[in-house]
């Protein structure tokens, strides 16, 4: 048996890369760049975490996956075309978390329920049966590292989508109605990397806590329902 590395917390950010973010793409990778920054700021936190970017618009592009952010140089770009496929997306991490888990396992890591933070401003492709995908993912007796989902809604995504993406009603936020898009990337970034870092020490100090933090301007998702 491999001798055991410590604890690491899988993080994923699964970000809306659809036609619909094309004025916003520059915020997103700023606040992905911030999110790097931040982290070389915190050795012990980003030590816990191993990172993940997934885009999503018709397919999926895995950006980065299983990073040490000590050791990235730098965060990927992301891009945005196309139409908004929540299918793809939930069957992305359907394939993708079970095989990362293994992966750090077999390195001899213990490894803690994996977080995904869910950003989209729109509404899914129609026609599509990403609920069952998302059931799935999310379901601890088909998928054993089902992971918590964290859904944060912008522009014209609706509060009961994001109800249904959260794995808890308290990880569901949407932002507030007329606040600006690349403002509401920006405080979703902010509070993503706060959540980072604060699991990470929270495991560093050996307590095994998921922290999510509310991003500013936003509200519970359940508040509009």
């Amino acid at each position: 048996m491999a001798e055991t590395q410590g604890q690491l917390l899988p993080v994923y950010v699964l970000a809306d890369e659809s036609g619909s973010m094309h004025s916003y793409v520059g915020d997103l990778n700023a606040g992905l760049a911030s999110l790097h920054r931040a982290l070389l700021g915190e050795p012990m936190a980003a030590a816990k975490v191993r990172f993940s970017v997934l885009g999503f618009s018709n397919t999926v592009t895995e950006r980065l996956i299983l990073a040490d952010l000590r050791a990235a140089s730098e965060l990927p770009r992301l891009t945005a075309n196309g139409g908004t496929s929540y299918e793809a997306a939930f069957a992305a991490l359907l394939r993708r978390i079970p095989q990362d888990v293994d992966t750090l396992k077999s390195q001899g890591y213990r490894v803690h329920r994996p977080a995904v933070f869910f950003l989209s401003d729109g509404l899914p492709n129609a026609g599509e049966a990403w609920r069952d995908r998302h059931r799935e993912l999310t379901d601890r007796s088909v998928t054993k590292a089902a992971p918590n989902i964290i859904a944060c809604g912008i522009g014209e995504a609706e509060a009961q989508t994001m109800l249904a993406i959260a794995t808890q009603p308290e990880f569901a936020f949407i932002s507030m109605p007329g606040a600006q898009l690349g403002e509401s990337i920006a405080r979703f970034f902010t509070a993503l990397t706060r959540s980072v870092v604060e699991s990470g020490n929270a495991m560093a100090a050996g307590q095994a806590e998921l922290v999510v933090e509310r991003p500013e301007g936003f509200r519970l998702a359940i508040d509009e329902v």
